[in-house]
């Protein structure tokens, strides 16, 4: 029962407040994919590079147990690249440049070994990608999916298909407001429900998450950190352990995607301790569960009344 994600692998250029880094490893399916190890393996990567990706990058994502037989390397050709510089606010970033290269004409191919996975999160691709993804895959359990403003402002008629055959949306406020051109999350929720999946998750930043589904909400908390380096790849990598976790359990009720989130919440804040992957490139399993259960320290009361 394996899990298959599906989107970008890149190179960064990354400027904050405090440093910056450049051709650093970054990309959707790069941080799902390297979170998600830490659960269960192997997790099958489809993504393209450029013959620029390099060796030492392969050999960490195959030291992390993931399967590369859905990488396409075009020969040639480079690897897609982004540059953003971030203020003071975390929150708020300036795109400086977008080079698709490889990415321009990502046609994903699922291998046929990977067509039976059951788990697919599918990371802030195209819509239209998206869907045909969909279409390949044959014996499928749980299906988490990512977008993007962008996606809903120019593609929305094809995200509304992909809604209607996925099982968890995972996106921020901002993304849930422009959907439903509802600007309470609550409302908003219960309107993206009714287009199709039946759990969502809206991302809050520095506020956590909140998740609904069953006709239950779940408020997740944001992990007090007092240094964060790099939020790039946060939202990824929150995705990533959380569909790990689902996969490693194989449990999609409702109390178990309350886990996940937690899971997903503690993987992210390693993530923004340090600049692109290397926050959750060398985690031990004791650290994880260490910080998870601090995450549920946060929101734990005891009621004497």
């Amino acid at each position: 029962m394996s899990l298959v994600v599906v989107g970008s692998v890149a190179f960064d250029n990354v400027e904050t407040p405090f440093d910056k880094i450049e051709n650093a490893l970054g990309g959707s399916a790069t941080y799902i994919s390297l979170a998600a190890s830490y659960f269960t393996a192997p997790v099958k990567l489809v993504a393209v590079v450029g013959d620029d990706f390099g060796e030492e990058n392969i050999k960490l994502l195959e030291d992390h147990d993931i399967d590369l037989a859905g990488l396409e390397i075009v020969e040639g050709e480079k690897t897609f690249r982004w540059g953003g510089k971030y203020h003071y606010d975390l929150n708020i970033r300036d795109t400086l440049f977008t080079d698709l290269n490889v990415f321009e004409n990502f046609d994903p191919v699922i291998p046929e070994k990977m067509k039976s996975g059951r788990f697919l999160i599918l990371g802030n691709i195209m819509p239209s990608l998206q869907l045909k993804v969909l279409d390949q895959m044959n014996n499928l359990k749980f299906v988490v999916c990512d977008t993007m403003n962008l996606w809903i402002d120019i593609a929305k008629d094809d995200l509304l298909k992909v809604l209607k055959r996925i099982d968890l949306l995972v996106i921020n406020d901002s993304e849930a407001r422009l959907l439903t051109d509802e600007p309470n999350l609550i409302k908003s929720a219960r309107m993206i429900q009714e287009i199709g999946p039946n759990y969502l998750i809206i991302k809050k930043g520095e506020h956590g998450a909140l998740l609904f589904g069953e006709d239950k909400i779940f408020s997740a908390p944001a992990y007090p950190l007092e240094d964060i380096f790099d939020p790039t790849g946060a939202g990824d990598t929150f995705a990533g352990g959380l569909i790990g976790y689902l996969h490693r359990t194989s449990d999609v009720t409702f109390e178990n995607l309350k886990r996940a989130v937690i899971y997903g919440s503690t993987m992210a804040s390693f993530c923004v301790e340090k600049f692109s992957t290397k926050g959750i490139e060398d985690l031990s399993s004791i650290e994880i569960k260490s910080r998870y259960l601090e995450f549920l320290e946060l929101s734990k009361v005891n009621d004497d009344e």
